[in-house]
């Protein structure tokens, strides 16, 4: 049987906000291993989804640019080590003007924007004077583009939460809506054909398996995953999600009434995906000591 560590444990509880003991329990039964974990604390406790993507785990700021018009537009992720920095002016200044560059040049990748000389001087070495004068790391993580022939529309939420949307018809006032709802609703994509299959495999598998549980007839149980798949579908794809400005109203309608559609939307969250590696102190200073927990 694998070893399960506190860290395993902790890092199952931040994943599924499930209890010490169940999340223990769910590693040994997966032999440590963390995802065949959560599958089954999902299983067993009827967990609706995890809550791993609120987690925010690194430091930073969104940039975003707009040319008049609305026909180009980009947005820029720069990562720091600390929030005091993601405050800092000039910090903030140089993610919005790496978006405006990127909105404008259309790099291929970091690496190429990072290359790129602009106004007499290189991206790469703008940013080491950066790091050299704030006195943290700071990355260029990640952006996207977009050109188009409709309209497009961007939505700040502080500096943290950024959106770029494209719309054909529709005006900008609906874009801005529309931005701000994915902003606070987090859908994965447009539509339930745009949702990757392995997703939906996962919640199938998982939904399947709760349902068995119920001991009801298997064609009663494939009849209410069907019916779970439908509502996940809804609940991650931006056309089934209710507008949050009018809850009643799912955004197809509220697109179908505008004659408007979404052709694309990039939603990006400083620290996705990242993680953030954290020190217990205690056991730190403890071990510098030559103690233990379980001795002292």
């Amino acid at each position: 049987m694998a070893d399960i560590t506190a860290a395993m444990v902790k890092e199952l509880r931040e994943i599924t906000g499930l209890g010490m003991m169940e999340c223990k329990k769910a590693l040994e039964e997966a032999g440590g291993d963390i995802k065949k974990a959560e599958d089954i604390l999902r299983i067993k406790s009827g967990a609706k989804a995890s809550k791993a993507a609120q987690r925010v785990a690194a430091e930073g700021v969104i940039g975003a640019y707009l040319a008049p018009g609305g026909k180009l537009g980009a947005m820029v992720e720069v990562n720091c080590e600390t929030d005091f920095v993601a405050k800092n002016a000039d910090f903030l200044a140089f993610a919005r003007g790496l978006a405006e560059t990127v909105a404008r040049e259309n790099p291929a990748d970091v690496a190429a924007l990072s290359g790129l000389t602009v106004g007499g001087e290189n991206i790469e070495a703008k940013r080491q004077a950066l790091v050299q004068k704030i006195g943290e790391n700071l990355a260029i993580r990640r952006f996207v583009r977009y050109e188009s022939a409709g309209t497009l529309a961007s939505y700040l939420h502080g500096v943290r939460i950024g959106v770029l949307v494209d719309l054909a018809a529709g005006d900008e006032a609906l874009g801005k809506d529309l931005a701000m709802h994915i902003a606070a609703s987090r859908p994965v994509c447009v539509s339930k054909e745009q949702v990757p299959a392995e997703l939906i495999a996962r919640e199938r598998e998982i939904y399947s398996a709760q349902a068995a549980e119920s001991g009801k007839p298997a064609n009663i149980v494939e009849k209410m995953v069907d019916g779970r798949i439908a509502k996940y579908l809804a609940e991650v794809t931006l056309l089934g999600q209710p507008f949050v400005k009018d809850p009643d109203q799912v955004v197809e309608k509220l697109l179908a009434a505008k004659k408007a559609t979404v052709n694309r939307f990039t939603l990006f969250v400083v620290g996705e995906g990242i993680e953030r590696k954290t020190t217990d102190f205690a056991a730190e200073v403890m071990a510098q000591a030559g103690l233990s927990k379980a001795g002292a």
